[in-house]
């Protein structure tokens, strides 16, 4: 029996990813210090004896025998790692190397969850996984942009120096049940919003977009990565091809393309008992003004492309949300 260990492991995704590998077979070890996470996402978890929970904040060292380390821990949302932008870089950075000098020590596979924030506010779009991005080093994003940024850097050190089988994903906007309903971002926001019957914030004139992926096609994506040989990975990355990055990183995103007006419009589609309004606010500082993955390297690597549409996952996200009386 394979052993995992899911950093973030009582999070929005890392909650889906402990589940997806219990369902799977594994022996699955979560950590989390629930600084964003909560017991109440991995509660059915415990009625599985393969599965137990660390309180534990990964900028300390942890020790325990792996198969396969999966790192999601890290604030990801503007209101939570804003909250404290000293420890989220704490969090990508000293969480970093010690996830991976626990799988250089134990020969653990490591698959680290990057984010498409390393591409800052692009001049390139869609986005590749070739190009290096748009990252102010010094705004109020900067604690998660260049932290997820630094982390990717030691991954690829370690991969070269040390031989560390790691693999990175860099994930664009994803949702679904288990998010935190007071999170910031624009789709728990929005739903949220029009539960309550309240005004829905637009930033800018709402034309700015995104591309929102259902959380459980990325978990697909996740695991499909995890499963691979590394030597077709090494494969796929390490031959001379101004399409692939020298690292093994992959972008994982829905490329569907919407503005956030759309988004908020069809939200109150679904929601039609709402009385909400549409407001408008300025713009927040460094907010990208378009983000889209180009997901042609992870269709032939991994086979995989997104499955949800948005309109049902956005279906599925309102039910968690309405039977959870989070309004």
């Amino acid at each position: 029996m394979k052993k995992a260990l899911v950093t973030g492991g009582a999070g929005f995704l890392g909650s889906h990813l402990c589940k997806r590998l219990l369902d799977d077979g594994y022996e699955v070890t979560a950590i989390d210090n629930l600084f964003t996470g909560t017991k109440e996402n991995i509660y059915p978890l415990f009625e599985n004896r393969r599965f137990s929970f660390v309180l534990h904040d990964i900028t300390q060292p942890f020790w325990g025998q792996f198969d396969e380390i999966y790192n999601l821990a890290c604030p990801a949302s503007p209101v939570h790692y804003q909250h404290n932008p000293v420890e989220t870089m704490k969090t990508s950075v000293l969480g970093m190397m010690n996830m991976l000098d626990l799988a250089l020590k134990t020969k653990a596979r490591l698959l680290h969850t990057s984010t498409s924030e390393v591409y800052g506010d692009p001049l390139v779009h869609p986005q590749v996984e070739t190009y290096w991005g748009n990252v102010n080093t010094i705004g109020i994003r900067s604690c998660y942009d260049e932290g997820k940024r630094c982390a990717e850097t030691l991954a690829s050190d370690y991969r070269r120096e040390y031989g560390v089988d790691v693999r990175l994903v860099r994930i664009f906007n994803t949702y679904g049940p288990n998010m935190h309903p007071k999170d910031g971002r624009v789709i728990s926001n929005f739903i949220m919003q029009a539960l309550r019957n309240e005004d829905i914030t637009l930033f800018g004139d709402g034309e700015q977009t995104r591309s929102f992926q259902y959380c459980d096609d990325l978990i697909d994506a996740i695991r499909l990565y995890m499963d691979l040989p590394r030597k077709t990975i090494d494969d796929f990355f390490g031959g001379k091809s101004d399409r692939r990055p020298a690292m093994p990183v992959l972008n994982t995103g829905n490329p569907g393309e919407y503005t956030i007006r759309q988004l908020a419009e069809e939200t109150l589609r679904q929601i039609p008992e709402s009385t909400s309004k549409f407001v408008f606010a300025p713009l927040p500082a460094d907010d990208p003004k378009r983000r889209k993955p180009d997901i042609t390297l992870a269709k032939e690597l991994l086979g995989w492309e997104p499955k949800v549409p948005l309109a049902e996952g956005l279906a599925k996200t309102i039910d968690y949300f309405r039977g959870h009386h989070v309004f």
